[in-house]
């Protein structure tokens, strides 16, 4: 495995005061196709509880990973979903969504997961929004000798020359993102050649022999093999893949487009109502 760069996430709040680890990469080419990562992960209700009320996106994917916990998921196109630890859910939101997450209250597993959001090519960011999520079928899994363990959450995964397709398919970029979970010591390979990006997430232990414990955020090269060897603590990490879009973005808050007069369409079709709301 050969690391590219490093970052360590920064702590920020979002929503209705909730706390979180953030990186971010609104300037198109860092982490592209992804735009984001944000981890919650606490045992302090008063970190998570006021949740993240209705608020609006366009040209987006969000893509949802609960470990522990859960929130209740509504949005306009009339799904009302409770994602709880082990669920993933996707939305393309294209030319518009209106959704909330609201937590469901865990008294005794507090929270940790993941929203990750992805940009949309701009041939698709005015397309009608879909929605994917696994409750009803789970997310396929590999386990290796050592019981290393690929929780396939999107996309396609090779581990140890053993390949799974993920409970998601389609996200823009082609992106492909996986939860891998190492005991003490272990290791495992995986194989991603057919990717142009691939990021590293720490969220649980560390890697062996390396400063990268939690919060660290690693790009490595798809063209090596991805060798993860757990420290003395385990590892559990979020792996992220895809192609990268390689278009010029305009950001402003949960709107990314191209230019900035599609940014500005964007605010007025939402404050005209052209969104929807949440019934």
């Amino acid at each position: 495995m050969k690391v590219i760069r490093s970052q360590k996430a920064y702590p920020t709040r979002d929503g209705a005061g909730v706390n979180i680890s953030r990186i971010a990469g609104f300037d198109g080419k860092s982490l592209d196709p992804y735009l984001m990562i944000d981890e919650l992960k606490s045992d302090n209700e008063s970190d998570y509880m006021g949740g993240f009320p209705a608020h609006p996106h366009r040209g987006i994917e969000t893509f949802t990973y609960i470990r522990k916990g859960g929130f209740e998921h509504q949005d306009q196109m009339g799904n009302k979903k409770a994602i709880r630890g082990g669920d993933v859910q996707w939305m393309s939101t294209g030319r518009g969504v209106v959704h909330s997450e609201m937590p469901l209250l865990d008294e005794d597993n507090g929270m940790h997961g993941f929203q990750i959001w992805l940009n949309m090519p701009a041939k698709d960011k005015m397309r009608s929004p879909k929605y994917q999520d696994s409750l009803e079928f789970g997310f396929p899994k590999l386990t290796n000798s050592e019981q290393a363990e690929l929780r396939a959450l999107a996309g396609t995964w090779v581990m140890d020359s053993n390949r799974i397709e993920g409970a998601i398919q389609g996200l823009a970029g082609d992106g492909a993102i996986a939860d891998v979970i190492l005991p003490p010591l272990s290791e495992t390979i995986l194989d991603v050649s057919m990717y142009g990006k691939v990021l590293v997430y720490v969220h649980t232990g560390g890697l062996l022999n390396t400063e990268f414990t939690e919060g660290y955020l690693l790009e490595v090269l798809p063209t090596e093999l991805l060798t993860l060897k757990a420290s003395t603590k385990g590892l559990g990490v979020l792996v992220l893949a895809g192609q990268p879009i390689n278009e010029k973005i305009a950001h402003m808050g949960p709107f990314v487009m191209n230019t900035q007069a599609q940014l500005h369409e964007a605010v007025r079709d939402y404050q005209q109502g052209k969104f929807g709301d949440i019934v």
